[in-house]
């Protein structure tokens, strides 16, 4: 299930690089330096993976240690090069000057490219301490951040803690419902051997939301049951074929 679970991770990533590619009005940018410092960046961003963009994000910390941008440029060629001590210096850094900002990007990496499960927890709990603490703002409520939470525990072995995270959401008020959390739950009861649950969730994914993957499971499902396994195999190929897909952005 762990490909599934990584895809899960990503929408972390997806938060934080998107608010970091375009480039910045330096009008808005406060001191002299941290302007200088958002030109350089500004500059560099044209030139990725160049050597003179790497020296002008460096220029750029330099001048202002407050300007965040230029950290997720520096970090990410270091994780791209599997040189994670680095990339856990600098990581660590831009999380101390802007933890909103990457809290979330260091936790995904911990998980996706590091397996370093046990960190990835320890981070999910700190992102959601830094958003009641700083923000006022509860993320009970937000879409995915269950599932996402139950990703490490259901990697770590911890599968029924894990299907709690995830579940017991689904039947509070006002949770705002993914568009594919019966799908992964019922992948986490499969993987448990509880195959009723499992296909009552998969039943309820197919619904709201139907794509191959989660018939791919009914199938699987359906097969160990001996009932309708090749009618659903069919259907699953069909599906996937039609585009019907989850898509790691």
């Amino acid at each position: 299930m762990e490909k599934f679970q990584r895809y899960y991770l990503s929408f972390l990533l997806l938060i934080v690089y998107t608010n970091t590619i375009a480039q910045v009005n330096c009008n808005a940018v406060e001191g002299e330096n941290c302007k200088k410092a958002c030109e350089q960046y500004n500059w560099a961003s044209d030139r990725q993976d160049s050597r003179e963009s790497r020296e002008a994000f460096d220029k750029a910390m330099g001048l202002c240690h407050d300007f965040s941008s230029s950290y997720m440029e520096k970090v990410v060629p270091y994780l791209k090069n599997e040189d994670f001590l680095t990339w856990k210096i600098l990581i660590d850094k831009a999380v101390a000057v802007d933890p909103k900002m990457y809290l979330g990007y260091r936790d995904w990496s911990k998980f996706q490219f590091l397996w370093d499960y046990k960190e990835a927890i320890r981070d999910l709990k700190e992102i959601k301490k830094y958003y009641s603490d700083n923000l006022g703002r509860s993320l009970n409520g937000d879409y995915h951040w269950h599932v996402v939470r139950g990703m490490p525990y259901s990697a770590l072995g911890q599968k029924e803690k894990a299907a709690g995270f995830i579940e017991n959401p689904l039947t509070s008020k006002g949770y705002f419902k993914g568009t594919d959390d019966h799908y992964q739950l019922g992948v986490t009861y499969y993987e448990l051997g509880r195959y009723d649950k499992a296909l009552e969730n998969f039943e309820k994914q197919s619904k709201e939301n139907n794509f191959a993957g989660n018939i791919y499971f009914k199938s699987k499902v359906s097969k160990i049951r001996n009932k309708d396994y090749l009618d659903l195999k069919k259907l699953e190929l069909t599906t996937y074929d039609e585009g019907k897909t989850m898509k790691d952005v």
